[in-house]
């Protein structure tokens, strides 16, 4: 065998074993994203049952045990009965109806300790036996200090409801769900890298001049999920609960009555609402219209089912958000919404990936 055979050899063993472990790590981020979409979920779940601030301590590592016996109870619902929120609103609360609220936050942050060592043991495992290749190293540590990041924000948050507030600042809340969906866009992202690339060079190219529609996109859809962030935190879907029409019109009055002008589209209740609704026909309209591009482009065609599901998706999720509006926001109609939320992100990750250049790293 010539030296140059037994170079393709190796080169094609090396590709293989490439492929092989790019399949696992692939397959680990998926897992972590949909425990992502999970801790979305319950932590909607858990805002909308009012029970974010039922535990008034952060222990990261001896807060995983919960009370045990009826001591342990009642020294808890002393400390929620310090707080603001008990004294204000939840007064005279039975033990029973605390540990409903409280077992929604244990299992909130049990949730967020699990993700993290499900993405933090298998990428030692990974690293160790020389699976992560040296371009993904730096990326998979920053995902981890990002989730690290992600546990510190949820405390600052719970902290803005313990002395003044009766809940937690609609800003900080509203910054923990963005950074919980960035997390969730980054993996899904670095996942949909680690796919292997099929397409002739020719064909990427091509279809790279739809990149910035796709980038554009991604960032609205963002933006949007964090204005529903702020919806939830002055619970803003209770008021208003009319489509098309917003206070008998569709552009109502009052959306810029608290001065300066700015506090309105953080504090003013009506005008947070506005925008999130706004926002969505936005979203809406450039998706529609990112759809109608790529099936005009002939050249475009490996491109057009991912439009045509995220426009789909869209749209699904349009009629989600007026249903839960209208149905005055149950509990099981939210966590839809939000659910459908993190599914519309990923859509839109996964064509910001086909429209750039190769997905395989070197």
């Amino acid at each position: 065998m010539t030296a140059s055979a037994i170079e393709i050899e190796n080169t094609s063993k090396g590709t293989r074993a490439d492929i092989r472990n790019r399949a696992a790590i692939r397959l680990w981020l998926y897992g972590v994203c949909l425990l992502i979409l999970a801790m979305v979920v319950v932590g909607g779940a858990t805002r909308l049952t009012e029970s974010g601030l039922s535990i008034t301590e952060w222990k990261p590592i001896h807060g995983v045990i919960p009370p045990i016996g009826e001591a342990e109870w009642q020294e808890e619902f002393a400390k929620y009965r310090q707080i603001p929120e008990y004294q204000l609103i939840n007064k005279g609360m039975s033990l029973e109806e605390f540990k409903f609220i409280f077992w929604w936050e244990w299992a909130h942050r049990l949730l967020g300790r699990f993700i993290g060592v499900a993405f933090f043991v298998p990428m030692v495992w990974f690293w160790a036996r020389g699976q992560v290749e040296p371009w993904l190293k730096p990326r998979l540590v920053a995902g981890f200090l990002l989730g690290g990041l992600q546990g510190a924000v949820g405390w600052w948050m719970v902290a803005s409801g313990l002395v003044e507030r009766t809940d937690v600042s609609q800003y900080r809340l509203a910054t923990h769900l963005t950074l919980a969906i960035v997390i969730f866009a980054y993996l899904f992202w670095l996942a949909r890298k680690l796919a292997p690339e099929s397409r002739p060079a020719e064909t990427i190219e091509a279809t790279r001049k739809h990149g910035f529609g796709a980038r554009a996109t991604l960032a609205l859809v963002i933006f949007q999920i964090f204005l529903g962030g702020l919806v939830a935190g002055l619970n803003a879907g209770l008021t208003f609960n009319t489509w098309p029409l917003m206070d008998g019109q569709f552009i109502p009055g009052g959306l810029f009555v608290m001065e300066p002008a700015w506090l309105n589209a953080f504090e003013n209740v009506m005008t947070v609402q506005f925008q999130h609704r706004m926002v969505a026909y936005l979203v809406a309209a450039a998706v529609l219209w990112q759809a109608v591009r790529i099936f005009a482009d002939k050249d475009a065609v490996t491109l057009r089912m991912p439009a045509a599901t995220l426009a789909a998706a869209v749209l699904v999720q349009v009629l989600f958000g007026i249903a839960t509006l209208l149905k005055h926001v149950p509990l099981d109609y939210a966590l839809l919404h939000q659910a459908m939320a993190v599914i519309v992100l990923a859509i839109a990750v996964n064509l910001t990936v086909l429209t750039g250049k190769s997905r395989v790293e070197t």
